[in-house]
């Protein structure tokens, strides 16, 4: 079951879910990381239209809208590696995995994957990453085709790459289901026919199908009950130690980051604010808008306490504020704040930070 973060006595239950599991930390890989981001952006821009063109000739200041869903992130995933991606909705979470993932094709910045620039990439070298790096959804009800056979979602991708043959395929798809604890017998139904753990274990399988290095989970765990979470969680941690999987695990839950995750990056309208291993984030969280998120986890307690969200809007992505994002809605703002976007320094050991906070005197 997933522990329950954070009281002041308990700020190592995720070291000991994970070791319960046989699962440890990852040192960084002399090799390199398997996946890199440097200065990733995504940009989003709504044109305007024949109206807004026509308002503008005859006076009017319509400007095109204009979103930075991503701004800027540098992060890097290293071999065996589950990095858990958290923050509140709409700050840019999917839009990077997407990115990741290929869905999207990014502004500005680069990614890369085992040391090779991923726009560089052509023919074969390109589909490899293609197939290296999937992608599971959060919605179970809608990543699968209704209108195809479980046999088919499966695989259709690994017959099309030849990574089976059709002759071998039933057996192939069966393999992949029961890998994903599901019965093999099931690959005649149609996704209406499981229920939505059921479909989300389809929906690895259909990523596994592929033998994949690395593996985008985005909210892959949202959409379930928490009994069903649970297994799913601990589907994703049996398949990382037997496939040698990598992770990036995107979730607005910072309890299941906690359970699952090595390393925590936190992002605020599409910047890192804050990246460090899992535990060391949890006991000494360094960003105010970490501190708040933290603070807000729900937890049993003896005494009677009253639910705070953290105060203040978001701010619209339309318009952010100047210098820091958060500095509207934080307690310690400071005028540097307003002014100046703060840099993601070191602040200890694996612990970056972007805060002016850490700028003043000791």
């Amino acid at each position: 079951m997933l522990s329950s973060p954070r009281s002041a006595t308990d700020l190592t239950s995720g070291e000991a879910a994970r070791a319960a599991a046989g699962l440890r930390l990852v040192a960084p890989d002399a090799a390199g990381p398997v996946i890199e981001l440097r200065g990733l952006t995504r940009v989003f821009r709504k044109p305007l239209d024949f109206a807004a063109r026509a308002a503008n000739l005859l006076g009017a200041d319509i400007r095109e809208e204009v979103v930075r869903a991503v701004d800027g992130v540098d992060l890097s995933v290293q071999p065996g590696e589950v990095v858990g991606l958290a923050g509140e909705s709409g700050c840019g979470k999917s839009t990077l995995g997407r990115m990741v993932a290929g869905i999207l094709s990014p502004s500005a910045g680069d990614i890369y994957f085992e040391g090779r620039r991923v726009a560089e990439l052509k023919g074969q070298a390109r589909r490899d990453y293609a197939l290296a790096v999937q992608m599971i959804f959060q919605d179970p009800y809608t990543s699968l085709n209704p209108r195809m056979r479980i046999r088919d979602i499966v695989g259709e991708a690994p017959l099309v790459h030849g990574l089976t043959s059709r002759a071998e395929l039933k057996a192939y798809v069966r393999e992949m289901l029961s890998r994903v604890r599901m019965d093999p017998q099931y690959d005649t139904r149609y996704p209406h026919q499981f229920s939505g753990g059921q479909r989300q274990r389809i929906g690895i399988a259909r990523a596994l199908a592929v033998k994949p290095k690395f593996i985008v989970c985005d909210e892959a765990v949202a959409a379930l009950d928490v009994s069903i979470q649970a297994q799913i969680l601990n589907l994703f941690m049996e398949l990382r130690e037997q496939l040698s999987l990598t992770y990036l695990f995107i979730s607005h839950d910072l309890g299941v980051i906690n359970h699952l995750a090595d390393r925590v990056v936190i992002m605020y309208l599409g910047r890192v604010v804050e990246e460090a291993e899992t535990d060391e984030l949890f006991a000494r969280p360094n960003h105010p808008y970490t501190t708040a998120l933290l603070d807000e986890i729900p937890r049993i307690e003896t005494r009677r306490r009253v639910y705070q969200g953290i105060k203040g809007e978001i701010p619209s992505p339309l318009n952010p504020p100047s210098g820091c994002y958060f500095h509207p809605r934080c307690p310690h703002a400071m005028p540097v704040c307003r002014e100046v976007a703060p840099p993601l320094k070191t602040v200890a050991p694996g612990h970056r930070s972007a805060c002016h906070l850490n700028d003043r005197p000791a």
